[in-house]
């Protein structure tokens, strides 16, 4: 046995598996990562309902929406370990479980807070063990025999796809029970918990990409992903990463906040509507995504950045004019940059990673734009007034974009892993 075979999973060769009755297996994998997506931004609409009928302080909904972040990252890192080890399979089916559990604790919030930081602990165990596991398992199953009419690029754009429209309709529903119907702080956990429920039969159908580890490596050899010090990625990928979750946080996290004088008392509404036009024009753009990417440069990730920054732009306007209506023009632009450089930074971390590393580098890439998730959270700590501190967010977003500019064709990676080795 060679050494590749011991010390990563060794892939399959492609042959025909269960599928979903057409001859392709990817949309199961789709639709989990779908419904674990939803499990993720079900909550975020609920925050003033929980400020506003629950009392609970801002301190304390801030801690809910942290909690999350502390099952999101570690599951963003060890899943992709485990999927290259015991295979996709295992880690998505538990993400699914992840994903029930969170919500039938969410819906017993009602209760105490202890619920909620609870399910929202496994919610972002549900989010980032699907996110690095799922959209490598899409990506897999988008190429060779599994589904031979798909191009180089259709697992990144299906991945995306599924995690923003999954994030899209999950804050649609609970923010419009939350506004308008019954048992705001149950029912739409319920309803998760019953679409998710179907999908740990379909998670078993598709077939797996990668066979068991018959030589027990130890955890530190499991977890190092070597990929992850590519120039290519330290010097573009990385640099865009957090931009991507920030345009994210400042769309239908902070905007609703700072609007909130001229939306009255529709802020739950508000805020559901810029979630779903934010995600649902990140989803939108995504076939242009794959066209505007480029191998030979940073060219897709270049524009993500210039159109974030066009986005900051547009929520200075309207924070400056204190109009929801221009609000929402910033969620469309945000969502736009948002979708091209998901798509274009989960290309180039394909490109970059070998086959071994590529669900590991997956989790570490949204392990890194998830970072920009605390933005809101930093602006509104800083003792400067909003304006200037979204202009000097700005500035730092121009800064970012040279950056990126600086390794525009720089450190492109040839083969897997000779050009990952030959970069560090």
């Amino acid at each position: 046995m060679t050494t590749s075979d011991t010390a990563f999973a060794t892939r399959r060769s492609a042959r025909p598996g269960p599928t979903d009755g057409t001859g392709r297996p990817w949309p199961m994998v789709f639709g989990t990562l779908f419904m674990c997506a939803w499990s993720g931004n079900q909550f975020s609409p609920m925050l003033l309902l929980y400020q506003n009928v629950d009392h609970y302080s801002a301190g304390t909904v801030t801690l809910f929406l942290g909690i999350y972040v502390a099952g999101l990252a570690p599951a963003l890192v060890i899943a992709g370990a485990v999927s290259d080890h015991v295979g996709r399979r295992i880690p998505m089916t538990c993400a699914v479980w992840f994903g029930i559990i969170a919500s039938t604790l969410l819906a017993l919030g009602e209760l105490s807070s202890v619920p909620i930081y609870l399910g929202r602990l496994f919610a972002g165990m549900a989010v980032g063990t699907a996110m690095a596991v799922g959209t490598t398992w899409l990506k897999e199953l988008s190429q060779g025999s599994f589904d031979p009419s798909a191009d180089a690029g259709a697992g990144a754009r299906r991945a995306s796809l599924a995690f923003t429209l999954g994030s899209a309709l999950g804050a649609l529903t609970a923010g419009s029970i939350a506004q308008w119907g019954p048992w705001p702080e149950v029912l739409p956990y319920l309803i998760h918990v019953v679409a998710t429920v179907p999908f740990l039969w379909f998670v078993r159908r598709p077939p797996e990409t990668v066979v068991a580890h018959t030589h027990a490596s130890d955890l530190r050899t499991r977890l190092a992903v070597p990929s992850a010090r590519h120039k290519r990625f330290v010097r573009v990928v990385a640099v865009c990463g957090p931009w991507l979750f920030a345009a994210c946080a400042l769309s239908y996290g902070y905007q609703p906040v700072l609007l909130a004088d001229s939306t009255g008392g529709l802020g739950l509404a508000y805020a559901t509507a810029l979630s779903v036009i934010a995600l649902v024009a990140g989803a939108l753009i995504q076939p242009v995504a794959k066209r505007i990417d480029s191998t030979s440069s940073a060219r897709g990730i270049v524009v993500a950045l210039v159109t974030l920054g066009a986005g900051l732009l547009v929520m200075i306007a309207a924070v400056a004019t204190d109009s929801w209506i221009i609000g929402i023009v910033a969620g469309v632009v945000f969502g736009a940059g948002f979708g091209i450089g998901l798509v274009s930074g989960l290309l180039e971390v394909q490109r970059i990673a070998p086959p071994e590393d590529l669900a590991k580098l997956t989790g570490v890439f949204y392990a890194v734009a998830y970072l920009g998730f605390v933005v809101p959270t930093i602006l509104a700590a800083l003792p400067f007034g909003t304006l200037p501190l979204l202009g000097a967010l700005l500035v730092v977003l121009v800064a970012s974009t040279l950056f990126v500019i600086r390794g525009y064709r720089k450190h492109l990676p040839g083969s897997h892993l000779t050009s990952a080795v030959r970069d560090l």
